[in-house]
């Protein structure tokens, strides 16, 4: 029996707003728009909010204070090939008159200014909840579109994160964080013959793929380590067999003796690029 496992994403799909989405996948980088500016139409914009401002004492406003930015839960972002994800932002900040507005944005390059830079944004509004009269944790959805991106953009992105207060005191911070983007991956496991005779030979094939932004497709994993693992049907726990590197197009294949009853899969430990995968294991029935 062929099973397939997919990785499981609770993440994010960047679109900017006023972004066309191209017919064709893989835009050159030249193509790619810039990193967008804080605050979308349901925001004010960051000008409209003066980082510091003279009170009635003449004294120098206090900006608001950015604590924490946390993307997509503090775990990887992991996009696929085609489908836009979402990601959820959360930004807690604080200002003796409390906070109001909050934006986000990932981005890659030099500097937000620079023309070679990419990044993604907020499209929807902001909610924020206030913690008691001076904090506010404030969460937003950033959109990831895999049309946008190449391969190399998987890795370390900046986190930019922008909060407003009550009385109109602002606060930016365009490196507040790191977040990473990896490429979905897929594994799959066959175990065969089923049934086979005590001593025979079982063959365990399968294939490593991940997601390829420059074409939307699927493309294999080549010469990386998967280890084969078995369970007895009887237990719950699996155990190493034997290491498997990949081919130059993903696929694997390795033999083993027929003992007992149980559940043969491959397990991929991941990448920097690459998240881990684990597919279920395949029972193979020992007659």
């Amino acid at each position: 029996m062929r099973i397939r496992a997919t990785v499981a994403v609770a993440t994010g799909a960047l679109a900017l707003s006023a972004l066309a989405v191209p017919a064709t996948q893989a835009a050159p980088a030249d193509d790619r728009p810039g990193v967008p500016s804080y605050g979308s139409a349901t925001h004010r914009s960051p000008a409209a909010a003066p980082k510091a401002r003279a009170g009635e004492g003449g004294e120098a406003g206090e900006a608001p204070v950015i604590s924490k930015a946390v993307v997509n839960g503090g775990k990887p972002i992991i996009v696929g090939a085609k489908a836009v994800k979402k990601v959820t932002v959360s930004i807690t900040a604080s200002h003796p008159s409390g906070i109001t507005d909050a934006d986000a944005i990932i981005w890659t390059g030099a500097s937000v200014d620079d023309p070679e830079s990419f990044g993604f944004g907020s499209t929807g509004p902001t909610s924020c909840v206030a913690a008691n009269a001076t904090t506010s944790t404030c969460t937003q959805t950033i959109e990831i579109d895999p049309t946008w991106l190449l391969n190399s953009d998987s890795k370390g992105w900046n986190v930019g994160v922008w909060v407003t207060s009550k009385d109109t005191y602002s606060a930016q911070n365009d490196k507040f964080g790191r977040t990473n983007l990896q490429r979905l991956a897929k594994l799959d496991v066959n175990a065969a013959p089923e049934p086979v005779a005590k001593g025979g030979t079982i063959t365990i094939t399968g294939k490593l793929t991940r997601a390829n932004w420059e074409t939307g497709t699927y493309k294999g994993y080549a010469t990386q380590s998967v280890k084969l693992e078995f369970r007895k049907s009887t237990s719950t726990a699996y155990t190493s067999v034997k290491g498997v590197k990949t081919s130059s197009t993903g696929t694997l294949k390795t033999t083993s003796k027929a003992t007992v009853d149980g559940y043969w899969r491959w397990n991929f430990a991941g990448t920097s690029t690459t998240p881990a995968i684990i597919p279920a294991g395949d029972f193979v029935d020992v007659r």
